[in-house]
């Protein structure tokens, strides 16, 4: 069949350098497909970075809670120590006012007997 198209030089050139670039065409690199489930991917990692986040601040939160609670324990203490200190000061003044009470008594009973005697 060849023998009745009559091709011509310039069309078997033509034909040729087609040929080579077909040949060509199947060494090239193909593109990679792009992966289906790249958008979700990302979507999965965002979520497990918010999760991440949001327990990270929950931590400091409770940290921060604790902190402030033991301060709050230990300023009660403060006071609870103070007020124990005050109320003892009180307690050995009142003693000592009742003590002087109590020597004055006798001092002036001891006058008053003196004045008897005489």
């Amino acid at each position: 069949m060849n023998e009745f198209q009559c091709t011509g030089f310039a069309e078997r050139l033509k034909t040729a350098a087609e040929a080579r670039k077909a040949l060509l065409a199947g060494f090239r690199p193909k593109p990679a497909a792009a992966p289906v489930d790249f958008q979700p991917r990302a979507v999965t990692r965002a979520a497990q970075l918010a999760d991440v986040r949001r327990s990270r601040a929950e931590d400091r939160a409770a940290r921060q809670q604790a902190a402030a609670a033991e301060l709050e324990a230990r300023r009660l203490a403060a006071d609870a120590a103070a007020a124990d200190a005050l109320d003892a000061k009180r307690g050995e003044r009142k003693e000592r006012k009742a003590l002087t009470k109590a020597e004055q008594k006798a001092k002036r009973d001891a006058r008053y007997a003196a004045r008897k005697a005489r």
